[in-house]
Parts: structure tokens; C-alpha cells; sequence
């Protein structure tokens, strides 16, 4: 795996494919791989590099806490840093976040923006959540296990456990595989969730993006679909009516197809 120094830190990364550079950033406590569903798809169009947040991954995990504002600038540094003057940016949750910002904070580096399952701005009922996963991230042996049983039950709907627990397994075992995040790297990049604020800077994004949410997510729900979408002006927004959280996961064959159609719209 390639790894680059950015501001004195280790940055871990992936590239696969050719095209135009296409940006993937993980959701919390993810590594780059979480994109394993998407790349046989995007890589066919794009060169897709998906990173290793600062504190996720094989990346340096420095001392907390973390912020989303402080990732963007850390991503528009590393882009500089491998070459990269401009790209396609996607993100999922956490990755959204950090687009937000990466789009308003250094507007050179983003061609478009995809915002999946994301948010302008932490409110009570998302900090209450992550309020939890921080409680049992305490008590549990490891994150994965803090994943697996506190977090993956507010990213899937309730019929992919009871119909496809196969699918279940596999992404189980997939994030047991994973590197293993240490817990103050967990609580440092939770920090950026709990914080985190892109209201200022949604006006000053120009760039097409799409906005996407599933239908039944409770945690980064449609309440924030008008504040993103009246806020960001060359935005679309699309609603996975069968979906939750992590979509990207449950029905990659959906998300997939309508994500990369936005994709390859945006292409020079």
C-alpha cells in the first residue's frame, strides 16, 4: 500500500484504476477498504484513491481530538502531496463531513461532490447516539466489536439481519479483518463527529454534488436533506426509500448504479 507524509504525518492510501481522479473518504472508524463494494464499479471510469482518515487504517493516529474542518485540511494537503490538483471527492457519513469542508476550505481541489448519509451539523439527537457508541467503545474488548454490535444496528435496516444474514456475516468478519483502530483513536475521531459544523461554509461550495440518503436512516436522517440541499446551489439530492445508513453496503447494486451515473455526468 502507498503511504505519503503529509505535515509530519503517515498517510495510508489506495489507488486502483484509471481516469479521472476520484476521491473516497471513509466514514468513522473505516479504513479505506470500506469502499470494496464500490471500486469494481467506479474503477472501470475512475482512478479511485481511497485514504486512510488520520486516526483509521494503517495512517498515523496523532493525539485527539479530531475535528472535520482539521481532516480537510489534512485531504487538500495529501492531495497536493501525491499530485493530485484537482478531484471527483466522495463520502460516506464521517467522509461527507470532511468533503463538506474539503469543498468550502480549498474549492481548487474538488471537481464534484458526493455527499452520502451525511450532515451540515451535529445536533442533539445525533450526539446522543454517538454519545452511546462512545459509552460502549469503554466497556466493549475492542471498536470492532463496538461496530459490529453498536453501530452496524443504526446503519442496516432491520430486514437485511432478519433476510440476509449471510450478508451480515460477511460484514463481520470484514471489519474483524480490518486494521484495528485503537479506542483513543476512536474517541478522537468521534470528537469531529460530535463537533462537527459546516453551516458557515455550505453557500461557498460550488461544485455539482449530489446528496443522498436513505429513507430509513435515524442517525444522519432526511432532516438534514433541505439544509444540505438549499444551502449547496448545483446540488441534487436522491432518496434510497428502502435503504438506511450504510446503503453503500446493503444494496450496492442501487447505490452503485445511481452514484456513478452522478460520477460520470461530472467528468471533463
Amino acid at each position: 500500500m502507498p503511504q505519503v507524509g503529509v505535515n509530519g504525518l503517515t498517510i495510508n492510501y489506495d489507488v486502483q484504476g484509471e481516469g479521472e481522479p476520484l476521491l473516497l473518504i471513509p466514514y468513522t472508524s473505516a479504513d479505506h477498504a470500506c469502499y470494496a463494494f464500490q471500486l469494481p464499479d467506479y474503477t472501470e471510469h475512475f482512478s479511485c484513491i481511497a485514504v486512510d482518515l488520520p486516526g483509521s487504517g494503517e495512517s498515523d493516529r496523532p493525539v485527539g481530538p479530531y475535528s472535520t474542518d482539521g481532516y480537510a485540511d489534512q485531504i487538500a494537503a495529501f492531495l497536493g502531496a501525491i499530485g493530485i490538483e484537482r478531484a471527483h471527492v466522495a463520502g460516506v457519513s464521517l467522509g461527507a463531513a470532511v468533503g463538506l469542508h474539503l469543498a468550502a476550505r480549498h474549492p481548487r481541489r474538488v471537481r464534484s461532490l458526493s455527499l452520502h448519509s451525511g450532515w451540515h451539523a451535529s445536533d442533539d439527537y445525533l450526539k446522543i447516539v454517538v454519545e452511546q457508541w462512545r459509552t460502549l467503545a469503554a466497556a466493549l474488548p475492542t471498536v470492532a466489536d463496538v461496530v459490529i454490535q453498536a453501530i452496524f444496528p443504526w446503519c442496516f435496516t432491520p430486514e437485511m439481519y432478519v433476510d440476509r444474514p449471510e450478508l451480515v456475516d460477511t460484514l463481520v468478519e470484514f471489519v474483524r479483518g480490518r486494521p484495528a483502530q485503537a479506542v483513543e483513536a476512536f474517541f478522537a475521531q468521534t470528537d469531529a463527529v460530535l463537533t462537527h459544523d459546516a453551516s458557515a461554509g455550505l453557500r461557498a461550495i460550488d461544485v455539482p454534488a449530489q446528496i443522498t440518503f436513505g429513507a430509513r436512516d435515524l442517525v444522519c436522517s432526511t432532516r438534514f436533506a433541505e439544509p444540505l440541499k438549499s444551502g449547496i446551489a448545483r446540488s441534487e439530492l436522491v432518496v434510497f426509500d428502502h435503504l438506511s445508513h450504510a446503503g453503500l453496503h446493503e444494496d450496492a447494486e442501487t447505490f452503485n448504479r445511481v452514484t456513478l451515473d452522478f460520477l460520470l455526468r461530472q467528468r471533463s
